[in-house]
């Protein structure tokens, strides 16, 4: 129980829920832009199960997405419908039908366009009525206006005795689906508003340019520092949604902590992110899946490094990080500096154990590199040549045994002809390289400003052959449509041995929990909301494989040595090691699945209807 939760959860009741429509407002719905949309599409089921045809979402018409996502319905008598019908006769473009993801909920999309000749009185109507001023050059901005505005009618109209008799819970995510909230508490709407900050504006640019941001938290000024990073007009509305809904609530304690500086009020419930568990269930296959996309990862590592030198691959880890390019949140730099401490530790104890330690994240490049595409290529040329080899032998082994008196073994090699002979040694010739495997697989568009190639090269650490840490820089996503590695992202992650994800700044972070749920260790941190909430509540949770870093109040060069111990301690494990935590983080992942944390939303829409009567 978090220090915010002082009371005790309140499950809402089915009798409730009949009499109840909830309604979920963010601008991620049907639209990936971050994280808000994974926690609100993996929430689905779980939400459609308990609310069934009581439940909407809502969010902005990107034409884009629609042809995929989206398939339309034309008529029903659902009160949703009704207010969509009611809205159309206003002249506005609404779309009514069912996000084609797993539970298909119903959603309405609204058209931003079809509100913008409106946006200059909206826009006035923020300034008089909530005193937030708004430029008129800045397009996001105004999309963001204009949506709140047009969630503002909706949920008027829905809330209509002669539309629906029941009670409405509007639950805002975010502060991009949020400047409407503080007009409808003016127009004593018949609704009850739940806000929910996943990340304060704020305190994410805050936390990006200064690296003492939690000493310093306590004494900043809101206003002072939106100004000057120049988003006051978005920190307003994030603020003025804050305080003007019914029940605040965020994702972690951590984030609760900037609330109370940067938006002045107290949340009123913590409620941590789920997953989906469902979506990853292998049940009994989850190690036979390690096992073969570990052997694609064998197959690009041999690509990338042994036309210059080879290691064992029996001895090998893999570790990887993921996520956006935020170089001190996302503790980049922490992971790097342990990075370089276990490598010099393995080589001083002239281990045998090679890690091979993946960074992937999204940076501007022109290409991906030409020299690495070729080694790829010529060594699927290889490989062609030894499964020509092969049958060449073994076709002839096979008339050779058949045909001699003794029983030896014959000298093989006399099997090949000469024409395989020369394809061999000329394809491996053209193979071999001279050089380093490069650490970037692509170039970069800004190479000689990147942080994390620049911590490489000032450290050496460069793919040595005598270097026992191998870096592999992935500046793109990966897919199935890649052409390094030829599988999807989560088959990427079954693949490898260990996700690093050591946060200085993550109101929650769902990489380490996609990891848990695909049978992989994770890394994680005491700053993270997820680090902190497993710290507090997953008892041994060392045991099961989920390791949190101290970061809060302690030293970089603290945090960094912890980090490079786990990551030593966990290349000393067995293979047999290995699988049994493997068993036991993949199962450890149920604690997180909806089903169980929903609770804490059902506390926050219970709590809020208590404050609509």
């Amino acid at each position: 129980m978090t220090a915010v939760e002082s009371h005790v959860l309140k499950r809402i009741t089915k009798k409730t829920i009949k009499k109840t429509l909830l309604v979920e407002i963010a601008w991620e719905v049907l639209n990936q832009v971050g994280g808000i949309y994974t926690v609100i599409r993996s929430k689905v089921p779980t939400s459609i199960e308990k609310w069934d045809s009581n439940y909407c979402l809502i969010g902005p018409y990107m034409p884009e997405n629609v042809t995929t996502e989206f398939d339309p319905i034309d008529e029903s008598k659902d009160p949703f419908f009704k207010a969509v019908e009611k809205m159309r006769e206003m002249g506005f473009n609404v779309y009514y039908g069912a996000w084609l993801v797993s539970g298909r909920p119903r959603v309405v999309l609204f058209d931003l366009g079809s509100i913008m000749i409106r946006l200059g009185e909206i826009k006035y109507r923020l300034w008089e009525h909530h005193g937030i001023s708004t430029p008129d050059n800045d397009y996001l901005l105004n999309d963001v206006i204009a949506f709140g505005e047009l969630v503002r009618i909706y949920l008027n109209i829905l809330s209509d005795p002669g539309i629906t008799g029941k009670k409405i819970i509007a639950h805002f995510h975010e502060w991009m689906a949020a400047s409407g909230l503080p007009g409808l508490k003016r127009d004593k709407a018949l609704v009850t508003t739940v806000f929910t900050t996943h990340a304060t504006l704020l305190g994410r640019y805050l936390a990006m340019n200064d690296p003492q941001f939690y000493d310093h938290l306590p004494f900043l000024d809101w206003q002072k520092e939106a100004r000057h990073f120049n988003i006051e007009p978005s920190a307003s509305i994030e603020r003025a949604a804050a305080h003007g809904a019914h029940v605040f609530t965020t994702v972690s304690e951590v984030t609760a902590s900037e609330c109370r500086q940067l938006l002045g009020r107290d949340p009123d419930v913590i409620i941590p992110n789920g997953i989906n568990n469902v979506r990853f269930e292998a049940l009994h296959e989850f190690q036979n899946l390690h096992k073969e996309f570990k052997n694609k990862i064998h197959q690009f590592t041999m690509a990338h490094f042994f036309s210059s030198y080879t290691f064992d691959l029996e001895n090998t880890l893999y570790f990887f990080t993921s996520g956006r390019f935020e170089y001190l949140n996302k503790g980049y730099d922490l992971t790097l500096e342990a990075l370089a401490r276990l490598n010099h530790r393995l080589m001083t104890e002239k281990s045998e154990m090679t890690v091979v330690m993946f960074f992937i994240t999204k940076r501007p490049y022109h290409s991906i590199n030409p020299g690495i595409l070729q080694s790829r290529a010529v060594l699927e040329e290889f490989k062609y040549t030894l499964e020509a080899i092969k049958k060449q032998v073994g076709d002839r082994l096979m008339f050779e045994a058949m045909s001699q008196e003794d029983m030896k073994l014959p000298e093989m090699s006399k099997f090949v002809d000469d024409y395989w002979r020369l394809r061999y040694r000329r394809t491996l010739q053209s193979w071999r390289s001279g050089s380093l495997p490069p650490v970037v697989t692509h170039n970069l568009m800004d190479d000689s400003s990147d942080e994390i190639l620049n911590f490489l090269r000032s450290s050496h650490l460069i793919n040595n052959e005598h270097d026992r840490v191998k870096i592999i820089y992935h500046p793109d996503f990966i897919n199935y449509t890649n052409p390094l590695f030829a599988m999807d992202y989560h088959q990427f992650v079954r693949g490898c041995h260990l996700g690093i994800f050591p946060s200085y700044y993550e109101p929650w972070g769902y990489t380490p929990l996609e990891c848990m749920a695909s049978g992989v260790p994770a890394v994680t941190s005491d700053l993270a909301g997820f680090g902190d909430y497993v710290a507090q509540n997953v008892k041994d949770h060392i045991k099961k494989g989920i390791y949190v870093i101290k970061r809060n109040q302690k030293s970089f060069d603290e945090s960094a040595g912890q980090l490079a111990n786990r990551l030593y301690h966990f290349t000393r494990l067995d293979r047999r090691d290995r699988i049994d935590l493997r068993n036991k983080v993949e199962a450890s992942a149920l604690l997180f699945d909806w089903q169980n944390l929903i609770k804490h939303y059902d506390h926050a829409y219970d709590l809020a209807l208590k404050r609509l009567n």
